[in-house]
Formats: C-alpha cells, structure tokens, sequence
C-alpha cells in the first residue's frame, strides 16, 4: 500500500530570479519614496520660504490622488496586467522629480510647481502601490505569497529608517534639489528591474468587464461588509487623518521654528521609522502571547500603527484574490483618502492657532481614532478567521448572548 507523498515545497524565493528583480525593482522604489517625501518639505521650507498653508497644500497634493482616483484605480488595474502599469507610474515619478531640480538650477522653480509634481506623483504612486500589492499572487506560488509580502514589508520598514537617515546626511553636503535627482535615479532603476521581470499574466477578458461603478462597489462592499476590515479601515483612516496633520507640520516646526538642520530632520524621522522596524520584528511573538485580535487595539493603542498591514493579510481569503485589486484600493482610498483633506486643514490649523497647538489636536484625534478596533471583536480574538465562513460564523457566535 502506498500514499501519496506530500506536495514538495516550492524553493526559497531568493532562488527566484523573476521574484528578486521585482523585489530590487520594488526597494528602489521604496528607496526613492522616503528620499522625495524628506526632500520635498526641506525645498519648500529651506529654499522657497513656504508658509503654513503652502506646506498644508504640498503635503495634500502628495496624497489627493487616494482620495480621487484610488477606487477607479483598483477596478482598472484589476482588468488589466500589473507590471506595465508600475513600469509606467514609475517612468512618470522619473520625469517628475528629475524636472524640478532642473526647474531649481535654471532659476524659476516656485512653490506651485512642487505642489503640481506632487499632484503628478501621487497618481503615479496609487498605480504603483495598487498594483504592486495585487502583483503578488501572479508572481509567486500560493504558499510563497505569506514569505514574499514578509520580505517586502521588511524592505519597506529598512527604507523607512534608511531612507530618511541617507537623505539626512547626503542634506549635509548637497542641497535639496540635488536629492530630488537621486531620488530620480531610484525610480529608474526601479523601472529597469521591472522590465527584466517576466510573468504569465493576461489581462481579464473584455467581455468580463462589468461597468467601473459595479466593481467599485463591489470592492467597498468586501471591505465594509466584514466587520473586522471595517474596524482596522476605520482605526487606520482616523489616526491617518489626524497623523496627517501632524507630519505635515513637523517639517515646519524642525526646519523654521526650532531652526534646526535638514539634516536633523532626516535623523528624527529615521528615528520614528526604527519603531516599524522593532514592531515587524517582535509582531509574531506579540500576537501569539496576546492573541492574534487582540494585537491591533494594543498595537494601535501604542501608536505602532504600521504593524496594521502585517495583521490584515490573515484576513484575505483565497476567494479575494480577483478582488485584490479592488480590495486594496477601497481600504487606500479610505486609510490614504483622508490625508489630503487633513494636510490642507493642517496649515489652516497651524496658521489659525499655531503649530503646538495643532500638534496637540491631532495626537488626542489619533488616540480617539484607536476607539474603532478597540470596541471591536479583535479585542478578543486570539486567532483571526482564516476564511470568510469562518469570519461569519465567529461574528454570529460572538453575537449570541452568553449561557
């Protein structure tokens, strides 16, 4: 008698030349993200003297393209292949951040063209973002994708505390506009990863495209109808609104107010960034201690608001998987939507009642945004649902008054 050996495990993603393109394709970008998100402010500030509201302004041009086109983004990259779509968003980021220092030594460079590349970047950045995250599954094996996203999320937190503290002291010899060039470089090495990447995937059938607004709606319907996704949005999209406004003002507040170096700014936010480090690092052992659930109230409660990511994947069941696209984006458009709204009230704020006190409003508005997956089941839950049947049942059963 004989039984069926067990299915061999597919081999270490590191021996994936198609995976470790993309993942170099992907760390330059995450690269030249945190380069231009510390450069941009420091230009504005140090060089083109922007006050409060011209600060509030570039901080919401960044970001208004989640809250414009971050649904209709969702269902387009769903219909179509992925790869192309960060190929092009990061051509776009190229000609955009090599324009404005060429803008800066030609001696015409003004606060409204950063606030218009900003704009330019921002879409290009919910395309990458979007697609990226619902590349995935089309570039790994199912039982691989757990691994790749861990990699990935560990490349984005190292870039987190890298990224600021490079950029800090490259401020240190060069100016700003210099670092937006590098930061142009990032994205076009990005895009040459890319294109050595290659994939089976074929775009969806044209006769499956329903109207855009049904699977708009369809998306915000996954994302709102489970109540666990609904909480963790929620708790997200609050404390990034109130975060917002924040982050928006510190620059102002380091750079003008405290009169300190560019360069201290990059260390300080390095610094904030090395939270996210130590939060993905002990985040296994912090959820098998204290339960699954429970984690992202304490999580949240703790401000690690970064560790929110890690926890969500769980919930994905292997049915989303064509919603991926859609999914992603209706939780960016409602955690990210927020923050151009909150980035223009912020110099509003800082400019009607001064930025200490601005800086107070938003740490109380992150802490009462907590109140969403606090008061929620998670608070309870050791382990998260691993499928939709699952989800529903425990919701039904944790309804049921006790006996």
């Amino acid at each position: 008698m004989t039984t069926d050996a067990p299915p061999a495990p597919s081999p270490t993603l590191w021996r994936d030349g198609n995976f470790v393109r993309f993942w170099g394709g992907e760390a330059g970008a995450q690269l030249g993200s945190e380069l231009g998100f510390l450069a941009m402010p420091v230009l504005a500030i140090v060089l083109l003297g922007a006050d409060e509201i011209e600060v509030g302004l570039l901080g919401a041009a960044g970001m208004l393209a989640f809250l414009v086109v971050g649904l209709p983004a969702g269902a387009w990259i769903d219909r179509a292949r992925k790869r192309p779509i960060m190929m092009r968003a990061n051509a776009v980021r190229v000609l955009a951040f090599a324009a404005i220092p060429l803008l800066w030594w030609a001696g015409v460079l003004e606060i409204w063209h950063l606030i218009v590349f900003a704009l330019i970047v921002g879409v290009a950045t919910v395309f990458f973002d979007v697609a990226y995250q619902s590349y995935i599954p089309v570039l790994v094996p199912r039982d691989r994708i757990a691994d790749a996203n861990g990699k990935l999320e560990s490349t984005a937190q190292l870039a987190g505390v890298g990224g600021p503290a490079l950029g800090g002291l490259l401020l240190t010899i060069v100016q700003a506009p210099v670092l937006l060039a590098v930061t142009a470089v990032t994205y076009l090495s990005s895009f040459v990863m890319l294109a050595t990447v290659r994939d089976e995937e074929v775009a969806r059938p044209r006769e499956e495209h329903r109207p855009l607004r049904v699977e708009i709606a369809e998306g915000l319907r996954f994302v709102f109808g489970n109540r666990l996704l609904r909480a963790i949005t929620l708790c997200t999209a609050s404390t990034n609104f109130f975060g917002t406004i924040a982050f928006t003002m510190l620059p102002l507040l380091v750079l003008r107010d405290l009169g300190l170096g560019p360069e201290i700014f990059g260390i300080a936010t390095a610094v904030g960034a090395v939270g996210g480090i130590v939060g993905a690092v002990v985040a296994p052992k912090l959820s098998a201690l204290v339960g699954e659930g429970t984690i992202i109230p304490v999580a949240a409660l703790l401000g690690v608001v970064g560790l929110v990511p890690i926890v969500l994947m769980p919930l994905v069941p292997a049915a989303a998987v064509p919603l991926l696209g859609r999914m992603n984006a209706s939780i960016r458009f409602v955690v990210w939507g927020v923050m151009p709204i909150s980035g223009a009230l912020s110099g509003v704020l800082a400019q009607w009642l001064g930025i200490a006190t601005t800086l107070q409003i938003a740490i109380v508005g992150m802490l009462l945004g907590t109140a969403f997956v606090v008061f929620s089941p998670l608070l309870r839950m050791r382990r998260l649902p691993q499928s939709a049947d699952e989800h529903a049942a425990r919701l039904q059963a944790d309804s049921e008054p006790d006996r």
